[in-house]
């Protein structure tokens, strides 16, 4: 088997290559650990897919890419149904953390809104379809950016 690095450094590419060519950020961290590592159902690359641009493109919940790399976690790290009452599994949740501040230190915020500031120096309504094309063509690769360290950190840490 691969080692953890080198397997990271290549889902990180696929999360890049993804997020370049569908979009859709959280689908494309879930679909690259799951070639890469396993772990990841069709089903959770499915569910994932109205957690981009911060929730429904919204802009104001986190980073589909932070989601996507939460939702990795989880599906190694997380509580099972059937466990619910044997407490938080807090394990998982401080994870979750050290990836979130990983990611505000490295991109300047948490929030599709908040990277869209950092990005581009402004926000974009993106269900306007000239504003959404606005914030497409000033963003560079900056989203696909997310994808990648998010992908790189979690399967690093699998």
């Amino acid at each position: 088997m691969k080692d953890k690095k080198q397997l990271a450094s290549q889902a990180a590419a696929l999360a890049l290559k993804y997020e370049y060519d569908y979009g859709c950020c959280p689908q494309c961290v879930l679909a690259a650990v799951q070639e890469t590592v396993g772990l990841i159902t069709d089903e959770t690359i499915k569910a994932s897919h109205g957690l981009s641009g911060g929730g429904g493109l919204t802009g104001v919940g986190l980073c589909g890419s932070l989601v996507g790399g939460i939702l990795a976690l989880g599906a190694k790290r997380g509580r099972d149904r059937d466990k619910f009452a044997k407490g938080k599994f807090i394990g998982n949740f401080s994870k979750a953390n050290q990836l979130s501040d990983e990611f505000k230190k490295k991109f300047g915020g948490l929030t599709c809104q908040e990277l869209q500031q950092q990005f581009t120096g402004k926000t974009y309504d993106m269900w306007n379809p000239e504003e959404y094309q606005a914030f497409s063509d000033s963003r560079g690769d900056q989203c696909a950016r997310t994808a990648e360290f998010v992908t790189q950190w979690v399967v690093e840490r699998l």
